[in-house]
């Protein structure tokens, strides 16, 4: 696997995160460690679909601050406070944020200014706790859809087992 550099951004959306999902659980077998996890599917999201920037904001401090964990991109916000941005948003209502146009979403972190869309899933663990915020930029607007949330939604559902 470690040979392929998945690209499925000419793929129809729904067939792209089926053939994705694929590879995240060839890649993980036998893996149970969630960093592994987080640097995993970050790369294979990132070159999947060419997105901005690619990664994880771990808490912490529960139901206070959320830190940069593994990802793809540019240099990204190294702390985030729940509540603040989209991130903040997403970890301290435990429900995914879809935002079209980050320009228009009260408080928006600018940690990269060429950022347009967004989409922020909660990663619960094995007891339901928070661990994390999965955090997908795009250069484009309305980049994300009800497909993504529902595809990344079942991808984080790794993080449970």
């Amino acid at each position: 696997m470690a040979e392929i550099t998945l690209d499925l951004r000419a793929a129809p959306k729904a067939q792209a995160y089926e053939e994705l999902q694929q590879h995240v659980q060839a890649a993980l077998a036998g893996i149970d460690d969630p960093i592994a996890g987080m640097a995993t599917m970050s790369c294979l999201i990132h070159h999947a679909f060419g997105h901005l920037w690619t990664g994880f904001y771990r808490v912490v401090t529960p139901g206070k601050l959320l830190r940069v964990g593994p990802y793809q991109g540019t240099l990204g916000c190294l702390e985030i406070k729940f509540g603040q941005g989209v991130c903040g948003a997403a970890a301290a209502k435990g429900e995914t944020q879809v935002v079209a146009d980050v320009h228009a979403f009260p408080g928006h972190i600018a940690c990269d200014a060429r950022s347009a869309s967004e989409i922020v899933v909660p990663v619960y663990g094995k007891n339901r706790e928070l661990l994390a915020v999965l955090d997908i930029d795009s250069a484009s607007k309305s980049t994300f859809d009800e497909v993504d949330r529902q595809q990344l939604e079942t991808m984080m559902r790794w993080f449970q087992q």
